[in-house]
């Protein structure tokens, strides 16, 4: 794997260990704190090669090169040994201090920008980058829970109020907070040129057609419907809680928003495809699948880069975006 470059970071010394690895998957999904590497690396003498002197009892660290540009840089979490004389490992960005690490977290009239910021510097975790939020939230507790469950809870109200949508991710060992369109470069992949295999996807198996609104009395406040949808499959009803907070504009539009998301049939779409670095969860991707005459923009929910030998392809599930 001529192309690729790993470097292992122990006792403030590198080693490259290059040539000992065999296969590389890079991943990442959404809704994980952290994306990771898995390195099955050769655990003999080969070619002159050493084994590797990877104990992750000693806080190991390894950085991925793919053609010169790093892809990841995270710590290694895991490693096995066997007489088949292999050694697979797996490491994690520094996301993963924020799913490994529990505290009390109180807000009152926070932006995610500023619990952001209080939670990296609570655990000491390298930041940039991080997005300007402006909607306030009231307030939000949440005990004896992890760093990234108070950030989720943090992001999913601001969209609720917003209808914005953040991603947090590691780029050479620091956090960044992103605003989702703030990412604007597409790739394309395309049938009969990048696109090695695929799967499409719709479903209204989770589709609601009325949203139900209640205070919180319990009495009914609103109820939104999709009238043509309901004639078409009949009633699905979804129930939320009114939130006061609110004003009667941003209610009524965050209502809306609510219902034309849970509406929406699921449209999903797998794609095995020659290997783009660049595109990972939380990216967009313009997909052509011409014997199915689609051609849209989907969301990266979850991907899988796997490099062997001279290949490197990648999967990707996406999720198609509501134009």
């Amino acid at each position: 794997m001529t192309d690729i470059k790993l470097i292992l970071y122990k006792d403030n010394k590198a080693f490259d260990i290059s040539a000992l690895a065999e296969k590389i998957t890079w991943k990442g999904r959404k809704g994980s704190s952290a994306r990771s590497l898995n390195v099955t690396l050769i655990d003999t003498y080969k070619s002159g090669c050493k084994p590797a002197p990877i104990d992750v009892t000693e806080g190991n660290y390894i950085v991925f090169f793919y053609r010169k540009k790093e892809l990841f840089r995270g710590i290694i979490m895991s490693q096995q040994q066997s007489e088949s004389l292999k050694m697979p490992i797996t490491a994690y960005d520094n996301g993963i201090y924020l799913a490994n690490n529990k505290d009390t977290f109180v807000y009152e009239n926070k932006t995610v920008h500023d619990i952001f910021i209080d939670v990296c510097g609570r655990f000491e975790l390298k930041y940039s980058d991080v997005a300007d939020t402006t909607y306030k939230i009231p307030e939000l507790t949440k005990s004896k829970t992890t760093a990234w469950d108070v950030l989720q809870d943090a992001m999913s109200q601001d969209f609720r109020a917003t209808g914005t949508r953040y991603f947090i991710h590691s780029e050479k060992g620091i956090l960044r907070l992103v605003r989702r369109v703030d990412n604007p470069v597409q790739w394309v992949l395309e049938t009969g040129n990048n696109i090695i295999s695929y799967t499409y996807k719709k479903s209204i198996e989770d589709i609601k057609t009325r949203l139900k609104i209640y205070t919180d009395e319990d009495t009914v406040y609103a109820v939104k419907k999709n009238e043509a949808l309901e004639k078409k499959i009949g009633i699905f009803q979804e129930i939320e809680k009114k939130d006061d907070d609110l004003s009667q504009a941003k209610l009524t539009q965050q209502i809306n928003e609510t219902l034309t998301e849970i509406s929406t049939p699921e449209i999903s779409l797998d794609v095995e495809a020659v290997g783009i670095p660049d595109i990972i969860s939380g990216s967009c991707v313009f997909s052509s699948i011409k014997p199915l005459g689609i051609r849209r923009t989907f969301y990266v929910d979850e991907d899988t880069h796997t490099f062997t030998g001279k290949s490197y392809t990648m999967t990707l599930k996406l999720n198609s975006i509501n134009e």
